[in-house]
């Protein structure tokens, strides 16, 4: 039987020579009562109240007050399901957020204007700080760069905290960063964060593998962001610091936030969990805005997805990220001190 019962008796006295006529009463108790509720809101109740106990005399008369609790709609043995599943498979366990998808939508919209506009004024800056195009150092660039670079994160993360800071107290699992227990091995973030690296860099090498063997060779890379910095790799202590201060900290930390730890975890509210990290990977890509190494993305957004649904804490991606991000920075130096074309090696001739 699916319904759920609880019984509860209690003494009530009743007015002074009168006799009671017990009867049947339907009531129905809200949430905010002291009573016992289902996750509908609302119990059912059958309330019934036995005849009257009389005494003779001047002595006061009792009844007894019998009230039943029932949910008719409660399905204990399906939640017990739900509950073992993702006990069994954490990865697959939704964030309960507070807000709605006008909220998300907001959030992501401003995320991108706040970016924008950082850059334009950044831009706009420069010039009366005594920086002209064509007339910095190496030095300067890319200190220019890790600047920028600092400017946008913070202003994103400020208009991202600023909007959700309003449905506070937010649940212990939304934007968590924990340091602890680093190697445990259902949810350690470094432990899972090594694990999701192996495994980002041997399903991006097979796709790069198969993009060579079914187009005949590696899209060009004129626009990408890593191209651009080529200049900057290798020329001084002060550009590799930084770079990797750029690409290994504040980028990872910056993406990591808004595409996990906000949009990720929102879209787990309306969708399965692995379907908002496939949804979340794709915008990911996007939002870097270089079509040739969009299934490269993809693949890297989604092993990150998977990662923070496996620890629920966002030091796991952005460790993973900040390991693939100054991981190929680290070792494109590493050539250019060996004295390879670091270009030639990205972009390799027909």
């Amino acid at each position: 039987m699916d319904s759920s019962f609880l019984l509860v008796h209690r003494w009530i006295p009743s007015p002074k020579h009168h006799w009671f006529a017990g009867g049947f009463h339907n009531l129905v108790v809200p949430r905010s009562s002291g009573f016992p509720s289902s996750r509908l809101g609302v119990f059912p109740l059958r309330v019934s109240l036995s005849p009257t106990l009389t005494k003779v005399g001047s002595w006061n008369s009792r009844r007894i007050l019998s009230t039943c609790f029932c949910s008719a709609r409660e399905k204990p043995e399906s939640s017990a399901v739900e509950k073992d599943s993702t006990s069994v498979w954490p990865i697959l366990k939704r964030w309960d957020v507070p807000w709605q998808w006008q909220t998300v939508v907001l959030t992501m919209f401003a995320c991108g204007l706040s970016f924008a506009l950082t850059g334009l004024l950044e831009a706009a800056v420069l010039p009366y700080l005594g920086f002209r195009a064509g007339e910095v150092s190496l030095d300067e660039k890319a200190e220019i760069v890790f600047v920028g670079q600092f400017a946008v994160t913070t202003v994103v993360l400020g208009v991202v905290y600023a909007i959700t800071n309003s449905f506070q107290p937010l649940p212990d699992d939304v934007f968590r960063y924990d340091l602890k227990e680093p190697f445990n091995l259902r949810n350690g973030w470094l432990l899972w964060a090594t694990i999701g690296l192996l495994s980002a860099f041997s399903a991006i090498a097979l796709t790069g593998v198969a993009l060579n063997f079914f187009y005949g060779g590696s899209p060009q890379r004129e626009t990408d962001a890593l191209v651009l910095l080529l200049p900057l790799i290798g020329s001084s202590s002060i550009s590799n610091a930084c770079l990797v201060g750029t690409t290994g900290v504040l980028a990872p930390l910056l993406e990591e936030t808004v595409f996990r730890g906000f949009l990720m975890a929102s879209l787990t509210k309306w969708c399965p969990t692995p379907v908002s990290v496939l949804i979340s990977a794709a915008v990911f890509a996007l939002a870097h805005l270089t079509p040739g190494e969009f299934p490269q993305l993809f693949i890297l957004g989604t092993v990150l997805g998977f990662s923070y649904a496996q620890t629920r804490n966002l030091l796991t991606p952005i460790t993973l990220h900040a390991f693939w991000n100054s991981g190929v920075i680290v070792f494109l130096i590493f050539l250019q001190l060996q004295g390879y074309d670091i270009r030639e090696v990205l972009q390799p001739s027909s």
